[in-house]
């Protein structure tokens, strides 16, 4: 089954069933699986100007997180509902489904590279290379976090929360479209706002910012994001790091702890959060480029 597509993305999306739910999921390509993950409160749309890149090199695989683009919705959600725990059993069982559980690239933004990153530390022989930007890759500090995003990330964290994510939108009304240096086209601005039209549709965006490992809370995220930042940094695994200039969250001390990793590639772009927005071609040309120096 595939959803139509628009004006600006080239690719159906293909739905497959995932423990008691179907997600739907951009597939473009053969041969060894590269797995594009998204964060919040994007979609596989965030990728479809980079997955044109490297759809020659291997096969393509870009999935909507479940509850997240044109993914189903789980039932009565409310607090934890969209837990990091939860994204992570059904990309597990994602990836099983459509058949990518060897010899995969993961190609990570956000969320998507917590989730990529635990995923990684846990099936590592099951992974031939790992490239990121704006990354979680450590548990952070109020400190750490971005001066100017640092209250709404307060208040969506604290009881006032739901009123700001739920009933005003604010992720997608106004964090996103902030944190893309060049803006958002009205037909990007309308795809990332589709599956998030009714309140209730909203706990997503206000699940993940609540679940970012900062002072030691969440304590089951902050003890995930530390098991998988101890491999990463121990671990030959090839990674290609996308450096955005001047970037959000993957800065200061979080960007010197990643150039400690090894067997680290770093290609410098232009762009400040939702970089595949910023400079999806340039992201894409850097992996075409690595990808080949993979080992076979």
């Amino acid at each position: 089954m595939a959803d139509e597509i628009s004006p600006e993305d080239p690719f159906p999306r293909r739905r497959v069933q995932v423990k008691d739910a179907e997600m739907a999921y951009v597939e473009a390509g053969e041969g060894d699986p590269i797995v594009f993950l998204h964060g919040n409160p994007t979609s596989s749309y965030l990728w479809r100007n980079v997955i044109p890149h490297v759809q020659h090199l291997g096969r393509c695989l870009a999935p909507d997180l479940i509850g997240m683009g044109r993914s189903d919705k789980l039932p009565d959600a409310g607090p934890g509902t969209y837990s990091f725990a939860t994204h992570a059993a059904y990309l597990e069982e994602f990836l099983v489904a459509v058949g990518a559980t060897e010899r995969v690239t993961l190609v990570l933004h956000d969320w998507g590279s917590g989730l990529g990153f635990d995923w990684a530390a846990r099936h590592p022989d099951a992974v031939r290379g790992i490239a990121f930007t704006e990354a979680i890759v450590t548990p952070v500090t109020w400190d750490d976090w971005p001066a100017d995003a640092r209250n709404i990330f307060q208040l969506m964290r604290g009881p006032q929360g739901e009123a700001a994510v739920l009933d005003k939108n604010v992720f997608v009304e106004r964090i996103l479209p902030a944190s893309v240096a060049r803006g958002l086209t009205p037909e990007a601005h309308d795809r990332y706002r589709e599956p998030f039209a009714q309140r209730e549709d909203r706990w997503p965006t206000l699940e993940w910012p609540r679940q970012l490992p900062i002072e030691g809370h969440p304590a089951e995220v902050v003890q995930v994001v530390e098991r998988y930042a101890g491999w990463l940094a121990g671990s030959d695994v090839p990674k290609l790091f996308i450096d955005a200039e001047p970037g959000s969250i993957l800065v200061g001390r979080q960007r010197e702890f990643v150039r400690s990793w090894p067997a680290l590639t770093e290609v410098p772009v232009t762009g400040s959060h939702f970089v595949p927005e910023d400079s999806p071609h340039e992201i894409g040309r850097a992996v075409a480029d690595w990808l080949p120096t993979l080992p076979s």
